[in-house]
C-alpha cells in the first residue's frame, strides 16, 4: 500500500511521537456566553502522556468527540491534534455497535452476550483504516506510534503495511479473553493479525498477555516465547513481537495534593455530615456498567441489613454510578435493574434521618471525588471483570492518614499489585458480606499496616513510570526488529 499523502494545501506536521486513540485528548465546550473552546480532557492517559507528548514535539490522532464535524489539525497546549472524522452511522456501527456491543462483552468474559454483525466489522475496518492514515500522514521518518484500545486493534498492522519504517507499539486497556471465549469472534485471525502488526503489545495483567500468546499460537501457529512471538513479514523476515504485562497506574502526586488542600478536607467532613455522620461509610465508585458487579454489591449490602449484622443509622452506603452508553440497550436496562434494588433496599430500611444507599447516577469533579475518598471508611471495588480499575489506585493514594479499607475483587487487573486489600470474589455474596463486616470492623492498626503497603506501590508505580516503562520496551524491540530488517 503506498503511503498516504497529505490533501492539497494542508499543513502537515511530522511528529516523532504519534498516539492514536479513539479521542483527542480534548474535549469541545461552550461557556454561557456561547463562546467555544477546547479543554484537556480528565484521565489518567492524557495525565500520563502529555510530559512525553510535549517533550517529542507529538501528535495525537483522535475524534474530536462530536459526530460529523470536519476540523484541521490545530495546536493545543505544545501537542499537535489530528481530528478524526466519523459520522453518525459510524459511530453507531463502530463505537457503539463493534467496540461496545461486541469486543467489550466479549473481552469481559461475556458477562453480557455479544453480537456478532458484519456491518459492524465492515465499519470498524473502514474507521481503523482512517485513523492508520491520519497517523501513517502525521509520522515523521522513523518515528514512534503508540496506538490505544481495542477501538483500534487493525491499526497496527495497517500502519506497518503502509509505513514498514516506524516503530509501532500498542497498548490493550482492557482484559484479553480466554481462548474458549475469543474463539468465538467470526473475525479472531483478522485482529490478532492487526495487533502484531505492533513491535510490542502491551496489557494489563500477565494473564491477558498469556491469553493473547495462547490465542496467536492456536489460530495463527505462530511460535511463542517468553522473549516474544516470531511474526513473518511480508518482506521475508521474521519480527520478534512482545506482549508483555504493563500494569498501567494513575497521577498519584496530585491525588496527594488534592487530599491536603484545606477545602477537600471540609468537604470530606460536611459529606459525612449530609449523610448523618454514620459510623462507617461504604463507597462504590463506578461507570454504570455490567462490569462493575454494582448489582452484586448491592445484593451485598442489602442482606447484611436485612441479617441485622448492620443497621442504617451507623453504615451508609454511598454509590456514585456515572452515566455510560446512555444509547446501549442494556445500559439502559442495568440502569433500571440497579435503580429498582437501591429504591427497594431504602423504602425497607430508611428512617427519617438516614438513608441506607445515597445512590447518585451522575459524574463528578476530580475535586469532589477526592472528597468522597476521604470521608470513606471502606472502597468497594466488586468489578466481574476489569482490565485494571485505576478507582482503587486513586483512593489509595487520597488516604495519607493510613486510615480506611480497600475490598478489592480478584477479577480487577489492580488485584496483581494490590495485594494487601482485603481480596473477595464478587460472585460469592456469603464471602463479600463476610469481608464487608471485617473491613467495618477491621481495627486501626491493621487498617494503618495494610494501607501503608498499598500506598507504597501506588506511589512507585504512578503513571509516568507505566508510560516511560512501555516507550523503553517499545524503543528496544522497534530497533531490535529495524537491525533484522537491514541484515536480511
Amino acid at each position: 500500500m503506498p503511503r498516504p499523502q497529505p490533501p492539497s494545501g494542508a499543513r502537515v506536521t511530522q511528529a516523532e511521537l504519534v498516539v492514536v486513540a479513539n479521542r483527542l485528548p480534548v474535549d469541545h465546550v461552550a461557556d454561557g456566553s456561547g463562546e467555544q473552546s477546547w479543554r484537556r480532557s480528565p484521565g489518567g492517559l492524557v495525565t500520563a502522556l502529555e510530559p512525553v507528548m510535549r517533550r517529542a514535539d507529538g501528535a495525537w490522532v483522535g475524534w474530536p468527540g462530536k459526530p460529523g464535524i470536519q476540523l484541521e489539525p490545530f495546536e493545543f497546549e505544545g501537542t499537535h491534534l489530528v481530528p478524526v472524522a466519523l459520522s453518525a452511522d459510524e459511530i453507531e456501527l463502530y463505537y457503539e455497535g463493534m467496540s461496545n456491543d461486541t469486543f467489550w462483552p466479549l473481552y469481559h468474559d461475556v458477562i453480557a452476550e455479544p453480537r456478532y454483525r458484519r456491518v459492524w466489522w465492515d465499519a470498524y475496518v473502514k474507521v481503523n483504516r482512517r485513523f492508520a492514515e491520519a497517523a501513517a500522514e502525521v509520522a515523521a521518518p522513523g518515528a514512534t506510534v503508540w496506538v490505544q484500545d481495542y477501538q483500534l486493534q487493525l491499526v497496527p498492522r495497517m500502519l506497518r503495511e503502509s509505513r514498514p519504517d516506524l516503530i509501532i507499539g500498542y497498548f490493550h486497556h482492557i482484559p484479553f479473553p480466554a481462548y474458549g471465549l475469543y474463539s468465538q469472534l467470526p473475525w479472531r485471525r483478522q485482529v490478532l493479525e492487526g495487533l502484531l502488526g505492533a513491535d510490542v503489545v502491551g496489557f494489563q495483567r500477565v494473564a491477558d498477555a498469556g491469553n493473547f500468546a495462547r490465542a496467536v499460537r492456536r489460530v495463527l501457529r505462530y511460535p511463542t516465547k517468553a522473549s516474544g512471538i516470531a511474526v513473518p513479514d511480508d518482506d521475508g523476515t521474521t519480527r520478534n513481537v512482545l506482549a508483555k504485562a504493563f500494569p498501567i497506574s494513575i497521577d498519584a502526586s496530585s491525588y496527594v495534593e488534592l487530599s491536603h488542600r484545606p477545602e477537600i478536607r471540609a468537604r470530606a467532613a460536611e459529606i459525612r455530615e449530609e449523610l448523618g455522620n454514620p459510623k462507617k461509610i461504604l463507597l462504590g465508585v463506578d461507570r454504570l456498567d455490567y462490569t462493575k458487579g454494582i448489582r452484586h454489591r448491592l445484593k451485598a449490602f442489602g442482606e447484611l441489613l436485612e441479617d441485622g449484622k448492620i443497621s442504617v443509622e451507623d453504615v451508609t452506603l454511598v454509590q456514585v454510578a456515572s452515566p455510560s452508553r446512555e444509547r446501549v440497550e442494556a445500559y439502559v436496562q442495568l440502569r433500571d435493574e440497579i435503580e429498582l434494588k437501591v429504591g427497594r433496599i431504602n423504602g425497607d430500611f430508611d428512617t427519617m434521618g438516614h438513608t441506607a444507599i445515597r445512590y447518585l447516577h451522575q459524574a463528578y469533579p476530580r475535586e469532589e471525588m477526592v472528597a468522597l475518598f476521604l470521608a470513606a471508611d471502606v472502597m468497594l471495588v466488586t468489578a466481574l471483570r476489569d482490565g485494571m480499575n485505576l478507582v482503587a489506585k486513586e483512593y489509595v493514594a487520597t488516604r495519607t492518614d493510613n486510615r480506611g479499607v480497600l475490598l478489592l475483587s480478584e477479577f480487577a487487573g489492580a488485584a496483581d499489585e494490590l495485594s494487601s486489600a482485603v481480596r473477595i470474589n464478587p460472585h460469592d455474596i456469603d464471602g463479600m458480606k463476610d469481608a464487608i463486616m471485617r473491613a467495618i470492623e477491621m481495627p486501626p492498626a491493621e487498617q494503618g499496616r495494610r494501607m501503608r503497603a498499598l500506598r507504597r506501590k501506588v506511589l512507585e508505580n504512578d503513571v509516568a513510570k507505566w508510560s516511560e516503562s512501555f516507550l523503553a520496551a517499545l524503543e528496544a524491540a522497534g530497533t531490535a526488529n529495524r537491525a533484522i530488517r537491514r541484515t536480511a
